[in-house]
């Protein structure tokens, strides 16, 4: 037997199906069982159920989406950060004088009252550098026997950012 044969088979067996009268006894206890089962059972029962009801959710009103709780906790001053926690956070502070550039012969020759050239004139202003970085510019002072810094002038931010590029 072909494949064509089987197909026209099916298709007498089907027309012969749908050609017989359905007993309305029959029809009756088919729509009982069928109410009496629970859809919790029949997965595939479930899934059409779900699809429709999307479906009818599809053709409905679309709510607005609500973000009220994003956009409260934007602004408030409540919600900032505490800076306190960094004040007690330890940083390198260090007074650049001048820097000179020397071979290794040179320093290993130094003792003591050697004399080393610095890339500064005598009176322009220290650096002052906070973990590495510029920060101010700055004069000896000294006071009761200790040196210590007079601020000349602070770096902006600005200028500051610059430099970490």
């Amino acid at each position: 037997m072909s494949n064509k044969d089987d197909m026209s088979e099916w298709g007498e067996a089907m027309q012969e199906q749908a050609d017989t009268p359905v007993d309305a006894d029959i029809s009756n206890e088919i729509s009982d069982v069928a109410d009496s089962t629970d859809t919790t059972e029949d997965p595939w029962g479930n899934a059409l159920a779900e699809q429709s009801e999307s479906e009818e959710s599809k053709n409905g009103d679309i709510d607005a989406a609500d973000f009220e709780q994003l956009q409260k906790s934007r602004g408030d001053s409540a919600d900032k950060v505490d800076l306190d926690v960094l004040l007690d956070i330890p940083v390198t502070l260090q007074l650049e004088i001048g820097r000179a550039k020397v071979s290794i012969r040179n320093l290993l020759s130094y003792t003591q009252g050697s004399v080393i050239e610095m890339s500064r004139l005598a009176g322009e202003p220290l650096d002052l550098l906070v973990n590495g970085t510029l920060i101010a510019h700055g004069e000896v002072v000294v006071i009761n026997d200790k040196f210590g810094v007079r601020l000349t002038d602070v770096v902006s931010p600005q200028e500051r950012i610059k430099q970490l590029k």
